[in-house]
Parts: C-alpha cells; structure tokens; sequence
C-alpha cells in the first residue's frame, strides 16, 4: 500500500491496490465520505452527497471484483461529477434555483460510461450558476472555497470539482469547460484539468452554456489519472450531433516514452502581457524543465490573431446560453442571481449579425492555428496571470494594470473553447501567498495524447503535483 492517505491516492494507484485485492472499494469510498463530511463545510464543494448511493455502488463493486469480474482501473473507484452532469434519480441542478429539484430519468453519456467502468458516486459538486461565470461564487449554494486559502476563488465555472480533487473529497471529476471552466479552477486549486478537442467527448445530458463551445474533460491529481479517465469516457456518440467518429488511442500508452524531440512553441507577444513576475519566473522555469527533458523549445512565436478570439468567444456563449435560457428568463427572472441573468440578457440582445460575425472569426481562427501549429507539437503559454484573488472582489491588479476579474482570468483559455483545440493546465509553482501557478499546453485537434505525456513527463521531473493544501 502506498504511504499516504487513502483520499489522497492517484487512481492510478488506488486502482492497482483494489486490482490486487489489498484495497477493499468500500474501505476507499468511506474515507472519502469521511473526508466530505469533515471538510466540504469548509470548502463547500458539494451540492449533493448521495453517501448510501456511494457505499451501494462500492459493496457492489468488491463483490465483483472479488468473483474475478474485474473492470479496469474505474472499477470501485470514487467520483464526483459538477452538477449539471444529469444523473438518474439524483438530483441535478445546475448550480440554480431554477432547477433546485429537477431529478433525471437518466444518465448522461459520461455518467453512463463512468458507471459501465465501476466507478462509484460519492456526489454532486458546486458550480457557478448555469456554468455562466468564473469565480464559483454561487448565490443559491454558496460559494466554493479554495482548499489552499478559503478566502480565496477555486476559479469556475467548475470551481466544486477543482477544490474536491485538490482537498481529497474525490478521487477524480469531470468539468465542463466553455470560455476555460476546467482549465481555470484546475490552476487555482492546483491539479490538472484537461479540455480535450471539441467533439472527442459526448455532451449528450449535459446541461449546456453553449451548444457550440461547451466540452467535457476530466479533472485529477495526476496526468496519469487524467489519461485514464478521458480513456474512459471519449469517443464517438452517434445521437450528439457535435460528436466526430475519430479513433480513441490509448491514452496512458505513451506516457513513459519522454518528451525529447517533441517541438514546443512559447507563445509571447502583447497578448501574453501582462501577467505578474511570479508567474513570469514559474513559466520561465517550467520551460527550462520540458527543455531539460529533451524537448525542443521554440521561443517568441506570434499568434497575434487569437487576440480577436476574446470578443468572438464571449459574443457566441452569450447568444447561445440566452436562447437556451429565453422561457425562463421570460417565465422566472427573479430566480436567477443578479450577475448572471444580466449576462443572459445582454446576450439576448445581441444582434444576428454579431453573432454571425463572430462565427466567420471562429473558422477563420481554426484554420490560421492550424496552419500556425502545423511544425509543432504543443504550444505553451500561461494558464492565469495571477494566482487566485479574493471571493467577491471584482476588480484585480496585474503587473500594475487593472482589469476586471472575468476578464483577467479567461485571457489565455478562450482561445481554444473558441478554435475547439485541446488544452490542459498543468501545476508549475505557488505565489508567495501561497496560492497554485499553472501553466497551459495546447495542441492540434485529437492530440491530447501528446499533451499528457507533456504533463506526465514534467510532473515526474517536478515536486508540484504532489503538493497538497493546507485545509484539514
């Protein structure tokens, strides 16, 4: 057995105690229903606990891994999913008032597949509202807190599963990420969050924020973890018409093969700008690090045209998460809170012709970062300028200039929600106070596969992964 806590085991290595049989499912998920109830009143990552759900998915598991009807490393595994996952017969809410009791009669594609592979329920985790935000800062359920600093944001607007893989209350989860709600809460809570290509995932279920942008990607400790889940849940879904039939690889196959050779572009220029000096000195040094290892680094490459993806990305989110909205809106405004029902409304105000303008940005994009990527294997560029600032303050101060708080933390990840391209944030390093520092690898499409042996490969050559916060 591993010498740690058993909250804190990668899956990877919980899977290979239970495979063995010297991990019994249900001894796994009781410390985790024991950490949940010591700490999610502090973090208050959970919207719903389904603990005797938990506990009869995990009895069932060890017995049939005790018959010899082993799965793969899901089997008996602990999870959690953001509540706008649906899962059948529990509760989904999306984060609102509006649906504080809707129950589906059935499970989305992810959950289904998550429950083919054995794994085990423990819960629903906190979210922003209707996905629309990026601070968690939820005016029905409270917000989420940073395990690292509990005045602090997880980020959103995946923010319960960000705090809950970094607190132990989850072995893994899932996210949605449609203007960087994974790849955000991953770095202030300083684990790995992984937004894979456009398509790659099935959002069949999944209450949307905008049909065109949104993805499904997992949220672990580990690389490694997030090679096996994603393996899990990939692939082609003919009854979602945004999924595409490309072949799933084995994710975890190349991950001991070492990054030499492999061609990384730092991307710089005025979109990079500015970002504060001690992310500066932990990008610097993570680029050193993946140099190190064999990779070749190709400094001060320009993208200048993904400074046009901002507007594009905020313009289509905006249009499509209002006509989902519109009855509601209509029917029930009071019941949502204040700042994301005057997002909706603005967008519901948006002319066509902004919207198909920013359609037209978004092909032309995709097809100049192909054409910009073509040579390359990743680029690598910040995930956050900052390290996470105080809940409710909306105002920040980057190397001097202030911007609003949305708009500081979704610089470097609308770019790739927009152009579809995967990308993951990877922990590098902690500000002076404390707080995580990521960095984000980005690819071609359906090359997650090379950002995760990026990951794994720094991670094993750095100490930051293994860090746990201080919250007890």
């Amino acid at each position: 057995m591993p010498n740690t806590e058993l909250y804190y085991l990668s899956v990877a290595q919980a899977a290979a105690e239970i495979a063995a049989k010297r991990l019994s499912p249900v001894e796994l998920t009781q410390s985790y229903l024991d950490r949940i109830a010591t700490l999610n009143p502090v973090v208050n990552a959970y919207i719903t606990v389904t603990a005797e759900h938990a506990l009869a998915q995990a009895r069932q598991a060890e017995t049939e891994i005790i018959a010899g009807k082993y799965k793969g490393p899901f089997h008996g595994m602990p999870i959690a999913l953001k509540d706008l996952f649906d899962t059948k017969g529990i509760r989904t809410t999306g984060g609102s008032k509006i649906m504080a009791d809707r129950v589906p009669d059935e499970d989305c594609v992810v959950a289904s597949r998550l429950a083919d592979a054995g794994a085990v329920l423990l819960g629903k985790l906190n979210m922003h509202e209707f996905a629309f935000g990026i601070t968690n800062v939820n005016p029905h359920y409270g917000a989420a807190r940073n395990p690292w600093n509990t005045d602090r944001i997880t980020g959103g607007s995946s923010g319960g599963s960000g705090a809950a893989t970094a607190a132990g209350l989850t072995a893994a989860t899932l996210g949605s990420d449609t203007g960087g709600s994974i790849r955000i809460p991953a770095c202030f809570c300083g684990i790995i969050g992984l937004k894979p290509t456009y398509g790659r995932v099935s959002k069949r279920g999944v209450l949307p924020l905008s049909w065109s942008l949104d993805h499904v990607g997992p949220m672990t400790r580990t690389a490694e973890d997030a090679a096996l889940m994603l393996q899990v849940i990939a692939g082609y879904d003919a009854q979602d018409e945004n999924s595409l039939n490309v072949p799933v690889p084995d994710y975890t196959a190349g991950l001991g093969k070492g990054i030499k050779g492999l061609r990384v572009a730092v991307l710089r220029g005025s979109y990079i700008t500015p970002i504060d000096a001690e992310v500066e000195s932990a990008m610097a040094a993570a680029v050193a690090t993946l140099k190190d290892l064999g990779a070749t680094v190709l400094d001060n490459v320009e993208f200048p045209y993904i400074e046009e993806t901002l507007k594009a990305n905020i313009t289509i989110i905006s249009s499509e998460a209002a006509t989902f909205h519109e009855a509601n809106m209509n029917e029930r405004p009071g019941d949502y809170g204040d700042s994301v029902f005057e997002r909706l409304d603005i967008g519901r105000n948006l002319p066509a012709t902004a919207y198909v303008q920013a359609q037209r940005t978004q092909h032309r994009i995709q097809q100049l970062l192909l054409e910009g990527m073509d040579n390359l294997d990743a680029v690598i560029l910040p995930m956050m300028p900052l390290g996470a600032p105080p809940i409710n303050q909306e105002q920040v101060t980057v190397s001097g200039a202030s911007f609003d708080v949305r708009a500081a933390v979704t610089r470097f990840t609308q770019p790739f929600n927009l152009t579809g391209f995967p990308a993951i944030s990877v922990p590098c390093g902690f500000t002076a106070d404390g707080l995580p520092i990521g960095f984000q690898l980005a690819a071609k499409p359906f090359e997650e596969a090379t950002l995760l042996r990026l990951a794994h490969a720094y991670e094993g050559a750095t100490s930051w992964s293994t860090q746990r916060p201080p919250v007890s």
